[in-house]
């Protein structure tokens, strides 16, 4: 059995299978709303039941929500599961904007080192915090000196119970160099976020053209673990540029993806293959490739994150071959001021 929810004025609709909270249903089918602790106390994903009945766990009140709220109707929506179908008022999440960035401590709970340059680090919030995000956005780590390092998230909105972000290890980099050096797992940081535009646009109709070169790979594999999640059936397209076949790091599970989805579509280039890579794929630049097999790129959404010179010259040649400028998204991996090795994520719509 499932529950119709109404969220009103938007009159977007979902559906809640018995047990489960409005959040959860909400976010399993790709509408945001506000929320945080998911744990009933802090109220950010308050709102009102217009129409219909929930209840919560225990049959007891959460400790985030006053009895005379929920006389009038207000909700924790969080922990709140329908009886029934229900209309409700909540706040939407449509923009990276409608998200306030936070500043939360996490500990570093696991290590995995993805190619020889690369990192996974996935991190862990304090167990009454979560961090709400759209797929693709980005993270700063605050450092003790007072500079900030950049990476996007590489997991998707669903599972926020760690954050995974990949880090390209860079000579005398301020931070690689030392998850590269002395991090150990348990280690505490310090972050700030979300933030940034770059996010899959769900509700456009035309079919998704997704670039990667190198570390651009995490802010895309969130975004595409979250289509997949939530059924996004238009044709997706991944461009994946690397050097050799040991910098196209993770490229099994994109290879089971494309077995796995019949609207997903994988695409691998190497620019510089060497001998013993055994390379029978494409060797080109990234964006060349896509030029070649779509000259014309005026009905598609274009979503890219890599290296800026990777960026810059699709941008340029991309509008050349149609593109418009409201359907290209990218994320620019630029060096930061104070460090010319570090890298710095440049979130934008063109």
């Amino acid at each position: 059995m499932s529950y119709k929810i109404t969220i009103e004025p938007s009159g977007h609709t979902f559906t809640a299978e018995v047990g489960e909270s409005v959040l959860e249903a909400a976010l399993r089918q790709g509408l945001v709303i506000p929320y945080s602790c998911r744990g009933g106390t802090c109220a950010t994903c308050m709102g009102k039941v217009v129409e219909g009945d929930v209840t919560y766990p225990g049959d007891e009140l959460p400790p985030g929500l006053d009895p005379k709220e929920a006389a009038i109707g207000q909700a924790l929506f969080c922990l709140a599961r329908p009886t029934g179908d229900l209309a409700i008022e909540v706040r939407e999440v449509r923009d990276g904007g409608d998200i306030e960035p936070r500043r939360l401590p996490c500990r570093v709970v696991r290590m995995k080192q993805l190619a020889h340059d690369v990192m996974q680090l996935d991190l862990k919030l304090p167990d009454t915090e979560r961090l709400q995000f759209l797929p693709g956005q980005y993270i700063d780590i605050l450092l003790r000196d007072g500079r900030k390092r950049s990476y996007s998230l590489a997991n998707p909105p669903h599972r926020d119970d760690v954050l995974e972000i990949h880090v390209r290890h860079v000579t005398d980099g301020a931070f690689s160099g030392k998850v590269f050096g002395d991090m150990k797992e348990k280690s505490l940081l310090r972050l700030e976020g979300p933030l940034g535009n770059f996010f899959l646009r769900e509700e456009s109709p035309r079919p998704v053209i997704l670039v990667a070169g190198g570390t651009g790979f995490a802010p895309i594999k969130g975004i595409l673990e979250h289509a997949f999640y939530i059924g996004l059936d238009r044709p997706i397209h991944l461009y994946r540029g690397a050097r050799s076949r040991r910098d196209l790091y993770l490229d099994d599970l994109v290879r089971d993806w494309d077995a796995a989805h019949s609207n997903f579509h994988y695409t691998p280039c190497l620019s510089e293959p060497l001998p013993e890579d055994a390379w029978d794929g494409h060797v080109d630049l990234v964006h060349n490739r896509v030029l070649r097999d779509f000259p014309n790129l005026e009905p598609f959404d274009v979503y890219m994150a890599g290296p800026p010179g990777m960026v810059h010259a699709a941008r340029r040649d991309f509008a050349r071959h149609g593109l418009p400028a409201g359907q290209l998204y990218y994320d620019s991996f630029e060096h930061a001021l104070d460090e010319p090795v570090s890298l710095k994520p440049s979130s934008s719509s063109a």
